[in-house]
């Protein structure tokens, strides 16, 4: 029964990636912490793992065949988050468990305040949808 239950988290997440480009970080790490009692450590390790083939694979031919895709700058991001995450997890390793989720909670937060504020209409801006 454990096993189903993780299985739909990841679906669910899937269909996250897909719909809005997020996921492990800002969905799966918290759910396998909440949900499944890993420690911050073991729930952000797990979570690159997973991510590895069906995160990029699944999306990418979807928005790929839509001509959605801008090879050149995804290979240069992917250097840059090839190198970044090598050096991004060895200091996250090296932090203990309590201070490494709240660190990521302020990131949530961080990134939900600017994703919020910047949704808000201009002064002058109309509405759409009424």
């Amino acid at each position: 029964m454990w096993y189903a239950g993780v299985v739909l988290m990841g679906l669910a997440v899937g269909v996250l990636v897909g719909l809005m480009g997020i996921g492990g970080g800002v969905v799966l790490v918290p759910a396998m912490v909440y949900l499944l009692a890993m420690d911050q450590h073991m729930a952000q390790g797990t979570s690159l793992f997973l991510q590895l083939p069906p995160l990029g694979l699944g999306a990418l031919l979807v928005y790929w065949r839509k001509k959605n895709v801008d090879l050149w700058a995804g290979v240069m991001c992917a250097l840059g988050f090839l190198f970044g995450g090598y050096f991004g997890s060895k200091i996250a390793i090296q932090m203990n468990s309590r201070d490494l989720q709240g660190a990521f909670g302020i990131f949530i937060l961080v990134a939900a305040t600017l994703l919020w504020f910047k949704s808000r209409p201009e002064p002058g801006e109309k509405k759409s949808g009424a």
